[in-house]
């Protein structure tokens, strides 16, 4: 089982934005597109 410190839903343009930052910041981050 993987562990994330954020997993974000939707990779529309606010996805996309907020996975980069989370990463930016040091967090283990899941970006999920269905």
């Amino acid at each position: 089982v993987k562990k994330y410190d954020v997993l974000i839903i939707g990779g529309g343009p606010g996805g996309y934005v907020a996975a980069i930052r989370s990463s930016q910041l040091g967090k283990k981050t899941a970006l999920v597109e269905a």
